[in-house]
């Protein structure tokens, strides 16, 4: 015990060095975004991938077109697996991948480093902190639309990338540093509750509706407002049942921000025939629906609809 109290895990600063090894776990949309914009700040970036992925990304790069950030092409290695301790360890595959991705990272390789999820949904981190440690795992969401078009090729659509960090300011007062100096804006919450829900309050009604309807989001807001308003109602109540303080208001504010034809993570799955996150996503929400004694009709029917149409895709596969 310190002279001060209890040293606690929220008390210890995370120490991540001024040019760090950051392992990007999934170059995707997100994951791509972030490892071109840490390798352009000079920090060494290793990208995670299948080998077909990996590959490209060695011979070409990282190629982001972004309106915020510009056009341009960064260098980084890249592996199938990691093979070496690292700083920083950015999570960024899907949800539904989350299991098999993470046997690409050895706990150990973090034994000295920090985990940072920037996956949809709500319940990944204690699976994390099972595998990596409390101490490793910072909670995180974020808010973005970039989407990977080709092996290395990223297209970042949204005016904007933002990351928010559950834990004391304190001791993520690096990890923010390292992140707003690659171009991310950064906040800071104590409460991973907020964190967490405040997201998924506003994700669910963006991916279910755009799924759905199989329009974006300008259509959407436009010709289907009144249903878009009853979910985040639904989805505003849950999260505020389980600890966010979230605002109908606010979420709505969020998607008029939106580009016209800003499309979902799971819209653009569903219309490649990936799998979706609909369990992550949806499933969560009725969940801690249930848990609460919160009625959700709405959100009950649109994730009944796409749990019917993408067992039918797969029968018709």
């Amino acid at each position: 015990m310190s002279d001060f109290g209890p040293l606690t895990i929220e008390s210890i600063p995370i120490p991540l060095p001024s040019r760090s090894t950051v392992a990007v776990l999934g170059p995707g949309g997100v994951g791509g975004l972030l490892a071109a914009l840490l390798s352009r700040a000079e920090h060494r970036v290793i990208c995670i991938a299948p080998e077909e992925t990996a590959a490209a990304l060695r011979q070409d790069g990282i190629r982001l077109h972004s309106g915020q950030f510009g056009d341009f092409t960064e260098a980084v290695e890249a592996d199938t697996e990691l093979r070496e301790p690292v700083d920083l360890c950015l999570v960024t595959v899907k949800n539904t991948a989350l299991g098999a991705a993470l046997d690409r990272v050895p706990p150990g390789l973090l034994a000295d480093g920090v985990l940072l999820p920037l996956l949809n949904g709500v319940e990944h981190p204690d699976a994390l902190r099972a595998c990596y440690g409390e101490e490793r795992v910072v909670p995180a969401v974020v808010r973005v639309e970039s989407t990977r078009t080709a092996p290395g090729v990223i297209k970042h659509g949204s005016p904007f990338t933002e990351i928010d960090l559950a834990g004391g300011p304190e001791r993520l007062a690096r990890l923010a540093t390292l992140l707003t100096g690659a171009g991310v804006a950064i906040r800071v919450m104590p409460d991973e509750h907020q964190v967490l829900w405040g997201k998924l309050a506003f994700l669910a009604p963006f991916a279910l509706l755009t799924t759905r309807h199989q329009r974006p989001i300008g259509g959407i807001r436009s010709e289907r407002r009144n249903e878009l308003t009853a979910l985040v109602r639904e989805t505003v109540a849950i999260s505020r049942a389980c600890g966010a303080q979230t605002a109908v208001a606010e979420v709505l504010a969020r998607y008029d921000a939106f580009p016209t034809e800003s499309k979902s993570s799971m819209q653009r799955d569903a219309e490649a025939g990936r799998p979706l996150e609909l369990d992550a996503i949806g499933g969560a929400l009725l969940r801690a629906a249930e848990r609460h004694g919160v009625p959700v009709p709405l959100t009950t029917q649109l994730v009944t609809e796409l749990a019917a149409r993408a067992s039918a895709a797969r029968i018709r596969l």
